[in-house]
């Protein structure tokens, strides 16, 4: 396997997917609604991601499809809009890929496939540290979104025997960008809570899904993924007294030991995330 097509390669996860695929020895062909940005892919495509004939054609001579194309959030389209492109996207690259026999799919799911984090209701985690089979409670278009993709990635496997990995992706920023969505959690942090401040460092982001597109494990698999710290630079146990008194704690976290279980990437993926905003933090000011 050594030619991977990428949608949505112009977004910044897709942007630092392409390169660092390359950088891996893959020949990469990127697919985007339009590149703002200027693109090291080897075929830079511009489709879109619900086209029949723009990812077939995209499809061709590939290996494996990285599937990353999405509206990110629920904000920046109608529910409507949201849930029908997100959806269909999905469903179409596994259905192109599935059909043209091409048998390693990775998606981006998220870690709000659950519902919880973006409920508006007054709803918390059935428990920490979150893990792939949290009990669900959704309320917007894009958790659903999410679901729903998890599920196809299931079906893609059952019809065309594609294995697929779904990534449940948390907060996922280069250092620069983490920095400033921590000032902003550290002046309030019940805007995380519900995720458990939870992120992952777009490198580490990047070797996960190199890690899903190379494991040679068989079927389709959500898989949950963070860093092994929380974004804020407290202790989890004082954030989990103050924010969320009543989520059970189904193990003992220290220091600022992440509330997310990433048990599955490692045992599934080989994975394990090496960077922590709080060590390049501390390096950045030492300079």
């Amino acid at each position: 396997m050594n030619r991977v097509l990428v949608t949505g390669a112009d977004g910044s996860i897709g942007r630092a997917a392409v390169s660092g695929l390359q950088a891996a020895g893959y020949d990469v062909a990127g697919l985007s609604l339009r590149y703002d940005h200027a693109s090291t892919a080897n075929r830079a495509l511009v489709g879109d991601a619900r086209s029949a004939t723009d990812v077939s054609a995209a499809l061709d001579g590939v290996d494996a499809v990285l599937h990353l194309a999405a509206i990110p959030h629920p904000s920046l389209g109608t529910p409507e809009e949201v849930f029908e492109n997100n959806v269909a996207a999905t469903f179409n690259v596994l259905a192109q890929a599935g059909q043209q026999e091409v048998r390693r799919a990775v998606i981006a799911s998220s870690i709000n496939a659950f519902g919880v984090p973006m409920n508006v209701n007054d709803v918390e985690p059935a428990y920490y540290p979150l893990d792939e089979e949290v009990e669900a409670d959704i309320a917007d278009a894009y958790s659903l979104s999410k679901s729903v993709d998890e599920q196809s990635a299931r079906m893609a496997w059952r019809r065309w025997g594609t294995d697929v990995i779904a990534l449940r992706f948390p907060l996922v920023k280069a250092r620069e960008e983490l920095l400033r969505f921590a000032a902003m959690a550290e002046r309030d942090p019940s805007i995380m809570a519900r995720e458990g401040w939870a992120y992952l460092d777009l490198r580490d982001g990047v070797r996960a899904i190199i890690a899903a597109l190379e494991s040679p494990v068989p079927g389709a698999h959500v898989v949950g993924l963070a860093a092994d710290d929380i974004l804020i630079d407290r202790q989890t146990d004082e954030l989990l007294r103050k924010y969320a008194p009543d989520v059970p704690l189904r193990q003992a976290v220290e220091g600022r030991g992440s509330l997310v279980d990433t048990s599955r990437a490692r045992e599934l993926l080989g994975f394990a995330p090496e960077h922590s905003i709080h060590d390049q933090a501390v390096s950045a000011m030492t300079r």
